[in-house]
């Protein structure tokens, strides 16, 4: 039997998250929610999600985030055969570096 991710409750986390209308309620909101290390996690796969997409090879997508082979390739594999979420966010996003 498989889980679906699509339930009551992720509805309502999601409609949660898409409340918030600043970056400083953003941190707010996951510094609550989740982990130091489970938001850096997901910021770590966000980042290689875009550097794969920038055309950067594994090695320095390594160097420079410090993300196992292990996880750029998992998040590439999502890149290549997932929903296009990954895809979707990075043309939306403006960035302030």
């Amino acid at each position: 039997m498989s889980k679906s991710v699509r339930t009551k409750e992720v509805d309502h986390l999601f409609a949660a998250i898409l409340s918030l209308e600043t970056k400083e309620e953003c941190y707010t909101f996951f510094e609550d929610v989740c982990t130091i290390n489970e938001l850096l996690s997901i910021s770590q796969r966000f980042e290689v999600a875009k550097m794969l997409r920038e055309g950067k090879t594994y090695l320095e997508i390594s160097e420079d985030t410090g993300a196992s082979t292990a996880t750029i390739s998992r998040v590439n594999r999502s890149l290549n055969y997932g929903n296009d979420g990954y895809d979707m966010v990075l043309k939306r996003a403006k960035y302030d570096d």
